[in-house]
């Protein structure tokens, strides 16, 4: 399952590479949009416990289609 994780403001590198090493991640209008395979559903809860860890705020969570 590939999921597209959208944060509020500017992550700093060392957050995203730590925090976040199975995702990859772009700046888009003062939003850190994080990207990237999940294995399973547990995953993606894992994912969203880390961010409220952090003191993150998640704006939008989207499945993304599947590449071919």
């Amino acid at each position: 399952m590939r999921y597209e994780i959208r944060v509020a403001g500017v992550l700093q590198e060392t957050t995203r590479r730590e925090g976040f090493p199975e995702l990859e991640s772009v700046v888009v209008l003062g939003q850190t949009v994080l990207f990237g395979d999940l294995v399973d559903e547990a995953h993606l809860y894992g994912l969203l416990n880390r961010f409220q860890a952090l003191g993150l705020t998640v704006t939008d969570v989207r499945k993304l289609p599947e590449e071919d």
